[in-house]
């Protein structure tokens, strides 16, 4: 609404600015005048309305959009005033208001502000001149030599944004400016990540120790044909889609050994949602560098968490993982309970060799090759059935499940305390994220589907059934669980009225600009693209508090590595289920969150948007202990690019 509101009364403004006294005369450009002023009336409504949620959500309307507006209302001529420099100075106004709406600044505002009525004065100014100096034959050199100005100074302004934009071919993940908005304190420490503090390097899994579990991953190109028939390119672990699926004990130690075959930009392996060492995290120029082709990496760590979980790599990840590089990783408890268990694992496949093309969603089932249709499986009546829902695709998805009422026994890895029977409720897994459900196995058949994303991509479906055969009517799916409700509440280590040691805010937008070289719209956080985008500076033992807004128009699956976050509200209203506890966190436009952690897993830790196309448009950060450094460097230069 806010965008919607701000084009129309921009619009408005520019027609009466531009065409009003020459074309429409006196009623219609009485009309547009009036109509454009009720239009920043109702700009101003949206205005309050969102300040009414969270300030936040209204800062960059009110401080920056709105003063430009407010000018090119009271610039523009009235029905009888033909003074083109009113239309001019209007339709300036007009357009810089237009800019702010669609490509929202971020905290602190002042300096947007002030480069705002700069701007507007300097419109004013141009247009004032080009009606008293450029007119007659004396004026076509000054028409002329401003045209002129104006052509120079807009093509040198996309040179140095596009310059300025530019990722740097090399540099350290600890270089950059520490995120004090929104009341974080910095501690006041600066940080040099060369010179002085611990060597993450050194925060590795036990070396002591023979493994309880040992793994190995061949990361190689392939083409590999679907369950459903579909031949896709891919890179692969081990060869097959996806790679293979790890299971270990809770106390294992396990080791994996990670191999290149021939995949040219290298890869890593990133164990999403397990809060392993610092240095066994899996993330390209920052945790280690990637392995290159015929190259090798050991990963080692103890399997202390129970839960659903997966990997995938973390070099050009987008891009990789896209094409199949990605698996799921189960750790058991001590003592498995009895019954079946499967893995279904939610992406989606390009079957076209123009990646623009052909999307279609897929689901494996305990590993097997994907299907875009429906998998059936044999259960006995009367058996527990665990099925562990991971989505490892950018957007959330939805997973409907009928024939037979289930329990959320888990998220992200977490138990969920006293779940609740549920019967035609949908569940939205965020991109990256696991669910675990549980049923018991009726008489008749079961049909988990995984629903059609916001790109229309496929209806791919589990169905179990007595004798492995069978339909299910797939009926529509009903309210989407709310995790923050469900479940009994327990005691909390902490909670909303602790006292935090940092609190920081992250606002997640839009902006249309330059990013390495590229115009376009990319996605931001507190208005910056990576390398600028300010890291979260901790302490070791920090009690932390992060509101996560998100003022653009997609969601963002907001993962952080190495930790886990309490969701303590969602808009303003405080979570009153089991606690939630979180890696991957979706937030939705318009959704704002606060949620908190303690900080005892230190190193560098990535934190960023999981649609992975986000990421590597620059909606990435990263939690930094203080007195840690990273030898590892990422850039082009590098061949280290995490995103």
């Amino acid at each position: 609404m806010d965008i919607l509101v701000g084009v129309l009364n921009g619009s408005a403004i520019v027609l009466v600015a531009l065409f009003g006294g020459a074309l429409f005369r006196w009623r219609a450009a009485r009309w547009l005048r009036w109509s454009g002023a009720v239009l920043a009336l109702g700009q101003l409504g949206v205005a309050g309305y969102l300040w009414s949620l969270d300030w936040r959500f209204a800062a960059d309307v009110v401080l920056v959009a709105v003063p430009p507006l407010a000018a090119a209302v009271v610039l523009a001529p009235p029905a009888r005033d033909l003074a083109p420099w009113r239309r001019g100075a209007a339709g300036f106004g007009a357009l810089l208001h237009g800019y702010a709406i669609v490509s929202p600044p971020a905290p602190p505002y002042l300096p947007d502000a002030g480069r705002m009525l700069v701007g507007l004065a300097v419109g004013v100014g141009l247009a004032w001149l080009w009606q008293h100096k450029a007119s007659g034959r004396a004026g076509r050199g000054v028409r002329i030599a401003l045209g002129g100005t104006a052509v120079a100074a807009l093509v040198a302004a996309g040179l140095v944004a596009s310059a300025a934009s530019r990722v740097p071919a090399e540099a350290s993940m600890t270089d950059h400016g520490v995120l004090d908005y929104g009341g974080g304190d910095a501690g006041g420490a600066e940080h040099d990540g060369h010179h002085a503090g611990v060597d993450i390097s050194t925060l590795t899994g036990p070396a002591d120790r023979t493994p309880d579990r040992r793994f190995a991953l061949d990361a190689r190109a392939a083409r590999v044909t679907l369950a459903s028939g579909e031949r896709v390119d891919a890179w692969t672990f081990n060869g097959t889609l996806p790679g293979p699926e790890l299971r270990v004990r809770q106390g294992e130690l396990v080791e994996v050994t990670l191999t290149n075959a021939d995949v040219p930009a290298g890869v890593t392996v990133h164990w999403h949602g397990v809060n392993v060492p610092n240095a066994e995290d899996g993330v390209a120029g920052l945790t280690q560098d990637a392995v290159r082709p015929a190259g090798r990496h050991v990963y080692r760590f103890v399997a202390e968490q129970t839960g659903t979980f997966w990997y995938h790599s973390h070099q050009q990840s987008n891009d990789q993982v896209r094409r199949g590089l990605f698996g799921a990783l189960v750790v058991e408890p001590r003592t498995a309970a009895a019954g079946t268990d499967l893995v279904v694992l939610a992406h989606a496949w390009s079957t076209s060799h123009d990646d623009r093309d052909g999307w279609t969603s897929a689901l494996s089932v305990a590993a097997a090759t994907p299907s875009t249709g429906t998998v059936r499986r044999q259960v006995t009546p009367g058996t527990r059935v665990r099925l562990r829902l991971v989505n490892a695709d950018n957007e959330p998805r939805v997973h409907a499940l009928a024939g037979a009422p289930f329990r959320v026994t888990a998220i992200d890895g977490n138990d969920v305390a006293g779940p609740t029977d549920l019967t035609g409720r949908a569940l939205l897994v965020a991109g990256g994220g696991r669910y675990d459900v549980e049923l018991t196995m009726p008489a008749g058949p079961v049909q988990l589907t995984l629903t059609r994303d916001t790109n229309g991509r496929g209806s791919p479906a589990v169905l179990l059934s007595p004798d492995g055969l069978g339909e299910l009517r797939h009926a529509p799916p009903g309210d989407v669980l709310d995790p923050a409700a469900y479940g009994s509440p327990t005691d909390l280590p902490y909670g909303a009225d602790s006292a935090f040691d940092r609190t920081f805010t992250l606002l997640l937008g839009e902006t249309i600009g330059f990013y390495n070289g590229r115009p376009g719209q990319w996605t931001t956080i507190n208005g910056g693209v990576y390398p600028d985008t300010p890291v979260l500076a901790v302490a070791q033992g920090d009690l932390v508090k992060v509101t996560i807004l998100n003022r653009g128009f997609e969601d963002h699956p907001m993962h952080l590595h190495g930790h886990h976050m309490l969701v303590l509200s969602r808009d303003g209203r405080a979570a009153t289920g089991s606690p939630w506890w979180t890696d991957t966190l979706n937030v939705a436009p318009g959704e704002r969150y606060e949620v908190a952690f303690r900080a005892d897993n230190p190193g560098l830790w990535m934190d960023h948007c999981h649609n992975l196309e986000h990421a590597a448009e620059g909606m990435t950060t990263h939690l930094m202990y203080l007195g840690y450094h990273t030898p590892h460097r990422v850039g082009p230069d590098t061949g280290n690019q995490p995103e």
